[in-house]
């Protein structure tokens, strides 16, 4: 009598912790964040304006193709580390990094698609960076592209930036870009 009662609580034991270990394996994976934690983040919005020198030529140019003819045509693509910069000369004070790659993706057009990420090294933004991914009409006076994601206090961004070109050389196809950034973040 007495073995058939331990047997019957350790057996009822089983059923009642077997649910238990269970949910701890889950948990392993993955894990519900609290309303309580998720309502101390608030989403602010921030306003960035910066310059991008995009330098093809010279002796040391910023961004440079990787394939495609001597002309933008479909398909050419281009790695870059530009300059991002406080004001609209390229000597002004460096705030970041554009870097990346852009490609002429449209046949019968110049638009380009743009993966770049904006890596910022002055300010409270230190160490933080936004990425792009979207098609830059070029010769649309002002363009926007989406943001999709970011790093340090820009983890969880979203946003639009808007692109003005400010000045184009031709012979060159060096260039300098406004932006405007609107970017929602933690």
């Amino acid at each position: 009598m007495a073995s058939f009662f331990i047997y019957t609580i350790s057996i009822s034991y089983l059923l009642i912790m077997l649910p238990m270990f269970i949910c701890i394996s889950d948990q392993a994976f993955s894990e519900d964040i609290s309303e309580a934690i998720a309502m101390k983040r608030m989403m602010k919005t921030s306003h960035l304006h910066f310059y991008f020198h995009d330098i093809v030529s010279g002796k040391n140019p910023s961004a440079m193709k990787v394939i495609g003819t001597e002309i933008m045509s479909f398909g050419t693509t281009f790695i870059i580390d530009d300059a991002l910069t406080e004001g609209q000369e390229p000597t002004s004070k460096i705030v970041g990094r554009a870097q990346g790659l852009y490609a002429v993706a449209a046949q019968n057009d110049l638009a380009l698609l743009m993966v770049i990420n904006y890596s910022f090294t002055d300010g409270k933004f230190n160490g933080s960076s936004i990425s792009i991914l979207g098609r830059n009409h070029v010769f649309d006076d002002i363009r926007e592209m989406p943001i999709v994601g970011g790093t340090g206090l820009f983890r969880f961004a979203r946003g639009y930036a808007l692109a003005h070109t400010i000045w184009f050389d031709i012979k060159t196809g060096d260039a300098t870009v406004e932006y405007n950034v609107f970017v929602q973040h933690f």
